[in-house]
Parts: C-alpha cells; structure tokens; sequence
C-alpha cells in the first residue's frame, strides 16, 4: 500500500521573453500571497528539515531582521505593484520569538507597502515552548488573525523523543491562550511516531479536537535527509500498514467530529479552511521573504520562482546591499514543467479545482496534458467529470503515483 506523505503585473516586460506556450498569455493574474520566514527556534528538532537554526536563549537579531525584511520586501515590490495582497503566513522557526513590538513594526511595514486586503488573514505560526498570553494578545491586537500551533502531540514521552521544547501541559496553555487571543486557531499534529499505536494517535486527536479545533493539520513523521532523524533513526518506527491504518483512523475520526479533510494533511470545520494554503494549492501566486523564503510570480508572459539566500546572515548583508544579491534563484518555469507544478498542487485538494483553472493559471490549453488526463481517468485514478480535476478515493491514495503521471 502506497502511504501518501504530506509535505505551506509586470506591464512592462520586454515583448521577446519567452511564454508560457506558444503564443498563449496568462490572461489574468492569480491571487497573490505573502510568506514571511522566521527562521530562528530555541533549538532545532531531529526531524525538521526547514530553514531553521538555533538561537540559544530565545536571543534573536530582531532590529537586524527587520530592517533586511523592509529592504526584502522593497526590492520586490517592482515584481508585485498594484497586486491586491490576500493572504500573509509568518513562518519559521519560531516566529513567536519576535517581541511584540517587532511583529506589530512588521505588519506595520507590510501595509506601509503592500495593497493588503482589510480581512487578509494573517497566519503566525508559534511554539507552545514560547507562547505567552500577554504577547499573544499583542500579536492579535496587531492583526494576526491566525496562530498555528505546533502541538505534535499531547503526550509528554513522544514529546522528548521529537526534542520539542514544550510539554503537553504547555501545549493545553498554549491552545487555551491563543483561542483567547485569536479568531482562528490551527493546531499542527504528528502520527506514525515511534512506537506509536493507532489508539495513541486517536488519543493526541480526541484531546486536539475537546478544545473545539476548528483546522487540524496532521503529519506524517518522515527521516527528512539531512535531518539528526536521517542520520539516527528512532526505533520501532509504524511500519507502511500500521501507518496506513493510522491515516485512515485519523480521518474517521476527525470525520466524525465535523472536521472535513480538506487537503492532504488539512482537516477543517466548515468555514475555517486556511485561505494561506489554498492559494497554494490551486496555483495561486506568493511572494516569499526572508532567509531561504521561496516564491512564485506570475506574469502576463512568464511564471517566474524565486528563493532566498538560506543563510540568514548571508541573507541580512545581502538584502541591506540592495543589489538583488539575497535572491540566490530566479528562474522562469518552463512550459514542459508547468503541468506537472499545476497537478502536484492541485491534486491534493480533496475536491480538486476547475478544469477551467488549468489554462487561467498555466497560459496553456487543457489539451497539452489530455493523453494523461485520459490515462489516469482509466486507470480509475482521475475523476472523470469533465470540468473538474479531481482524484478519485484511489487516487488521492496512491496520489503520488497519479502526480507522477504529469511529469
């Protein structure tokens, strides 16, 4: 059995850049989104394989950050002026290790310059290990309308084996403090610990879910190379089935409790889906700023990606020279790849997107990709409706195997 793995207007560019495809023109731009990347963390976890780096004692560089932010995010306005802004994600690291004044200087300076939607939501992703109910607070009263907890598990030994610097009672805190503070609240937990069982990962969910969650998002523990995990593994690791199990009683579970599975690692109660991540999912447009940040741009003529410097010393004495030497890559995608960045995407939205959005957000004909779209749809892997593309219950099991179909 396959275990699916979850892994967050140029109007004047020169006439003789290449296209999409062959003459087509992207005829409207997608949303745009915003990522902005914290990428310090008391201390760094055995499995996480992000852009992060420890900073012993919580002690961050905040004035130096901000100010390589503002210069970022300056040089890139030219890539994204007069584009509506409808989503902001904070991420990291630990982005909850930014004062309260620091956070608010910074949404300060994002609506200095961008065009931000009034009810953008604003997503910040914070530690149990470093949350407080009076910086919380402040955090809201700046306008984050979101916190994504990273909770992994309520269960104090699967805690110390993941190295978290929080405990299960500082995670209850946690989740109570920031419900008060904030209208959304996102709750990240892991499955398939080690020695984990599929009654103890019922359990961190029924205990997620007493809290009145109303978005889940839930992943798979994974040895990420280049990870303290890849090079020591924790024993008695779920085999495939054990997994498979566990994924499939995660989602009966949150089922039955109102929580639809949205997206591949995404369960949310009717109206709390997070709007951060469906632009992703469907194509959407994000600018990405700080330390190793990843964008992707498009343009009447040209989808372009983009990612920073990933040290964030590097990145700080790049961005302050102002010569666009903090963006390490910019590339534009090719039509050839395009296809399959659209359907990796697009296929992990349990109701998929309209067939019409491939071309809106590709600049290419549906008919580039029609012999794939006919053989998955054999396969019984594809909906065959169609207007929509959409995995069936098969497909979106061995889901890498239908992505993989568009290469």
């Amino acid at each position: 059995m396959s275990i699916i793995i979850p892994i967050r207007n140029d109007m004047g560019a020169p006439a003789s850049r290449p296209r999409p495809a062959g003459g087509s023109v992207l005829t409207s731009l997608p949303p745009l989104s915003l990522y902005v990347h914290v990428p310090w963390c008391v201390r760094k976890c055995p499995y996480c394989d992000f852009n992060s780096h420890a900073a012993p004692g919580g002690e961050i560089p905040e004035r130096a950050y901000l100010e390589a932010l503002r210069s970022d995010l300056e040089q890139a306005l030219p890539s994204i002026w007069g584009r509506q802004v409808v989503s902001v994600f904070i991420g990291g690291g630990t982005p909850s290790l930014l004062s309260a004044a620091g956070l608010d200087e910074l949404l300060a300076m994002l609506r200095a310059c961008l065009n931000l939607w009034p009810d953008a939501e604003i997503t910040m992703e914070a530690n149990p290990g470093t949350a407080e109910a009076g910086r919380l607070r402040d955090y809201a009263a700046s306008g984050v309308t979101r916190f994504s907890l990273g909770i992994q598990s309520f269960d104090d030994a699967q805690l110390k084996k993941l190295g978290r610097i929080h405990d299960a009672a500082q995670a209850r805190k946690a989740i109570e403090m920031a419900q008060r503070a904030a209208p959304r609240v996102n709750l990240d937990l892991m499955f398939a610990l080690p020695g984990q069982t599929q009654e103890a990962c019922v359990a961190d969910l029924r205990e997620a879910v007493a809290f009145g969650t109303e978005h889940l998002s839930l992943y798979h523990l994974t040895m990420e190379p280049n990870t303290v995990f890849a090079k020591f593994p924790p024993e008695d690791l779920p085999d495939d089935d054990a997994s498979a199990a566990m994924q499939d009683a995660i989602e009966a579970e949150l089922a039955a409790a109102g929580l639809d599975r949205y997206e591949v690692s995404a369960y949310a109660r009717p109206g709390a889906r997070c709007r951060h991540n469906l632009n992703y999912w469907e194509f959407g447009d994000y600018l990405g700023i700080g330390p190793g940040a990843h964008g992707k741009l498009s343009f009447h003529d040209r989808i372009v990606r983009e990612a920073r410097l990933r040290s964030p010393d590097s990145w700080m004495r790049a961005a302050l020279a102002r010569d666009g030497s903090h963006v390490s890559e910019s590339r534009q995608v090719g039509a050839d790849e395009l296809p399959f960045e659209f359907m990796l995407n697009a296929l992990r939205l349990k109701a998929g997107v309209p067939a019409s959005s491939f071309e809106e957000r590709t600049g290419l004909s549906l008919a580039v990709i029609a012999h794939q779209l006919e053989a998955a749809s054999q396969r019984g892997l594809l909906d065959a409706d169609p207007t929509r593309l959409r995995a069936t219950a098969l497909g979106w099991r061995f889901l890498n195997d239908l992505q993989e179909m568009f290469l």
